[in-house]
């Protein structure tokens, strides 16, 4: 029973590990999240290098402007998300897009039970990521394996869906609005926003030139 544990163990690592090395330099075909979509897949695999930098900027604005500072983890964000949840407040993560990607790619959504499980995995994995692949990579990924829309995944095709034109050519309030929407894609407008989606979209319009300004893209840029 022992050896059969121990060769599990080296079985798990050796293929995750494995994996991320191939990722490094190749796309992942598919992810458990899009299996398990009952909307189907629609998706386009695009370089950074033809992706808008209003786009990557609007992703670091809204979701984690330590991108190119932290080693995965923003544990101040961590701390902030934990006090605010035991307040009573409504449950907001504190996750980097590091650790976005490493379960948009490796893992599941997932909730009840299953969703700790994962959280576990996902130390793990973003700590493979961080190690393997530079910042550029992981933005990379991200960019292309986030659910953008219903069915829709990757700033490419959401591009497409929601203006109809090439996540090249995004203006800053584009990117802004599709990064609005990242957290809740199925349920924030990208089109048409209002309320919340609405006033937060602005808000990541006007921090871009700060992102931009302060280098906290250099990561991705230099």
């Amino acid at each position: 029973m022992l050896r059969i544990i121990a060769k599990s163990i080296l079985w798990f690592f050796a293929i995750t590990v494995g994996l991320t090395v191939v990722f490094r330099f190749v796309p992942p075909p598919v992810t458990v999240t899009m299996l398990v979509d009952a909307n189907g897949i629609t998706k386009d695999w695009t370089p950074l290098s033809r992706i808008d930098r209003n786009m990557v900027d609007a992703a670091i604005a809204a979701e984690d402007a330590k991108f190119c500072l932290h080693n995965g983890f923003d544990t101040a964000a961590i701390e902030q998300a934990m006090e605010r949840n035991m307040r009573g407040s409504r449950i907001r993560g504190g996750s980097t897009i590091s650790q976005q990607t490493a379960k948009n790619v490796f893992l599941w959504q997932g909730e009840g039970w299953t969703r700790y499980l994962r959280k576990g995995l996902e130390v793990y994995f973003t700590f493979l990521i961080e190690t393997v692949w530079s910042k550029r990579r992981i933005m990379e990924m991200y960019l292309n394996v986030a659910e953008t829309g219903i069915g829709t995944y990757g700033v490419e095709a959401g591009a497409q869906r929601y203006f109809g034109k090439s996540a090249a050519i995004l203006s800053p309030a584009q990117a802004a609005r599709m990064a609005a929407a990242l957290p809740s894609p199925k349920k924030r407008s990208v089109t048409n926003p209002r309320g919340f989606t609405r006033r937060y979209g602005n808000a990541i319009t006007a921090r871009l030139g700060t992102v931009r300004r302060a280098g906290l893209d250099a990561c991705v840029y230099k």
